[in-house]
């Protein structure tokens, strides 16, 4: 079974391992994918349906970009046919694998259900966000400010509006830069992530002389956050 999703999953199967192979399991240190127990009980209780459970493993991969996210798939595959570079964890009798060209941009993230009451499926909590300049060669011109306000239009607010949010530039000093989110942003729950993990990440690697991003944003004004 295999679903593309972005950070909110649905999966209907997950199946446990014994044994491995590719990356190390049990090692003592972090997992790249740490699967919260209210979803490893979840997933537990369905993989009884699948055929030949001890063979497979849930293996997950980014296989592109949603917005301000990344999107998934989560596929249940025989562990003896898996790449040596994936990434395995054993976690409570669940094998998780992260495909090998997906560990950095999933290091730290926690497959989790979601937090609505009573909603189906699974959720992926990633505190990394995609770099929205990759892929795109954008000229700056003007001052500090002028360099912000066209990288906010021209790369990062055409994200953010798939979650209906922008980011407006509040000011400038020094080499200070203050950012306000709004829309589906204000409010958000992961806003302030993808302020940290995207934004600020775009501003300073295009515009080279900003030091710090700072968000203004008055988050509890936010009347329609696209997550809470």
């Amino acid at each position: 079974m295999s679903t593309d999703t972005t950070d909110t999953t649905d999966t209907d199967a997950a199946t446990e391992v014994d044994g491995g192979a590719g990356a190390t399991a049990d090692t003592g240190s972090a997992p790249v994918l740490t699967v919260s127990p209210a979803a490893l009980e979840r997933v537990l209780e369905i993989r009884d349906g699948e055929e030949d459970p001890g063979t497979l493993c849930l293996r997950v991969a980014i296989t592109g970009t949603s917005g301000t996210d990344y999107t998934y798939d989560l596929a249940f595959e025989v562990i003896s046919e898996l790449d040596e570079a994936d990434d395995l964890s054993v976690q409570g009798g669940l094998s998780v694998v992260v495909a090998a060209d997906s560990v950095e941009e999933m290091r730290g993230a926690t497959l989790d259900v979601p937090s609505a009451s009573g909603q189906g499926g699974l959720v992926i909590r990633n505190p990394n966000k995609p770099n929205p300049l990759v892929g795109r060669n954008i000229e700056l011109t003007g001052d500090l400010a002028d360099k912000v306000r066209q990288l906010l239009a021209e790369a990062v607010n055409p994200s953010l509006a798939s979650h209906g949010g922008f980011a407006d530039l509040v000011g400038v000093e020094d080499t200070t830069v203050f950012i306000t989110m709004g829309g589906g942003c204000q409010g958000c729950s992961m806003s302030a992530a993808t302020l940290r993990e995207g934004i600020q990440v775009a501003i300073k690697e295009a515009i080279p002389e900003v030091t710090d991003v700072v968000d203004v944003t008055d988050h509890e004004a936010g009347d329609n956050p696209f997550y809470s």
